[in-house]
């Protein structure tokens, strides 16, 4: 049955993680894996969620299913946190999903039952597993302008001039905040210009929202989920859990489904839930009920946008910390996207050539095309990083 099998290639950044992983340098840098660390590198739990999950140890009587739907009060907590009454209740319904991949996977299949032959276009670059997820499941995916490498911008206009010759139906994927991998995220004002045109060309939003909380705050990042809200009939939202609760191998994440009327969200809610029983069947529930003991609580819900904010502020303090070391270190090369871009991640900037040479030379890992994850760098390591990249330009 198997013979006909080939092994597959490593995954780029999980194929990093193993060489950072075996390489005996003690000054070693890995800029590569998607996960946030702490000043001293590593990936903590957050306290709110260890009391939450104290007070679950002590009050969960049982480990029965929870449904293809999963946790009820963490989805209405969600849906709250998401959209924040921009859209009636009766016209949403949000499930829970292993992780915002789950979620990504269930829209996928439920996109191709509603029109076989949908066309999500998508901003270039974007997230790597975008492709494999959506084009996997046998979607067509098609690129329109988002970034600019060499000016480290926002293609705006050509982005705009890309989405009025879309056809009438087709998907637009969006990133709510903290673009991956530029870090680059429209302003309001472009954003309103871009819902504009959505609205126009009677486009289907669908927003990957991985990352929210981690621009500016949790509300300011919805905007965009928000204000296109109130402007189309339909919509899809995929969370994650992940960063901004740092349950990463706990696999939270929710697909919420925004109807054109009331009486169609039935069938939304049917359809995903039904697709969700011939896939995995329903979600794990652990780090689900967690999320939602912690925003049920105002205290522990207070507690956890401080610790947001901590991991925010850290990442955004990591930006200027490399871009003020470069400017001694590399004075001649302009480093200043660095401190523009959002989240954990932005384009370093650099050639393949050097991407190589802080590999092999200096221990330093990212992936090829100079994408960084900026909670890498810390007080202790940003001296050699820095004269390592200034070394190889």
């Amino acid at each position: 049955m198997f013979e006909s099998l080939q092994t597959m290639p490593a995954d780029a950044i999980l194929g990093l993680l193993t060489e950072h992983r075996n390489d005996p340098r003690p000054e070693k840098i890995d800029l590569g894996v998607g996960v946030y660390r702490n000043a001293v590198g590593e990936t903590p739990v957050l306290a709110t969620i260890k009391k939450a999950e104290q007070r679950l140890l002590r009050t969960q009587t049982s480990k029965t299913y929870i449904g293809t739907a999963g946790d009820a009060a963490f989805n209405t907590a969600v849906q709250a946190m998401t959209f924040a009454g921009a859209v009636p209740d009766d016209r949403l319904v949000t499930i829970q999903t292993p992780g915002g991949s789950g979620s990504l996977r269930v829209a996928a299949g439920l996109l191709l039952r509603a029109r076989e032959d949908a066309t999500i276009w998508f901003g270039e670059p974007t997230w790597a597993n975008h492709t494999p997820l959506l084009g996997g499941a046998g979607l067509t995916l098609k690129p329109f302008p988002y970034y600019d490498p060499e000016k480290h911008i926002i293609h705006v206009d050509a982005m705009l001039d890309t989405l009025r010759t879309i056809p009438k139906g087709d998907v637009i994927l969006l990133h709510a905040c903290c673009h991956n991998p530029s870090g680059f995220d429209p302003s309001e004002a472009e954003w309103r210009e871009i819902a504009d045109v959505i609205a126009e060309r009677e486009l289907l939003p669908f927003i990957d929202a991985a990352y929210q909380g981690l621009a500016r705050n949790i509300d300011d990042d919805a905007f965009a989920i928000r204000h296109l809200a109130s402007l189309v009939p339909e919509m899809i939202v995929s969370t994650s859990c992940s960063k901004n609760f740092g349950l990463y191998r706990d696999r939270v994440g929710s697909l919420s489904l925004m109807s054109a009327t009331a009486d169609s969200l039935g069938v939304l809610d049917s359809q995903a839930n039904n697709y969700v029983r011939t896939v995995y069947s329903m979600p794990p529930d652990h780090g689900a009920a967690a999320v939602s003991i912690i925003l049920a609580d105002d205290k522990l819900r207070a507690e956890w946008l401080v610790e947001l904010k901590d991991m925010r502020d850290r990442l955004k303090a990591m930006r200027g910390l490399l871009y003020n070391a470069l400017l001694e270190k590399a004075p001649g090369q302009d480093f200043s996207h660095l401190v523009r871009a959002n989240g954990m991640f932005c384009f370093l900037g650099v050639s393949a050539e050097n991407i190589v040479r802080l590999k092999k030379d200096f221990g330093i890992y990212m992936v090829d095309d100079s994408r960084i994850n900026v909670a890498g760098i810390t007080a202790d390591n940003v001296e050699y990083l820095s004269n390592s990249i200034a070394a190889v330009l």
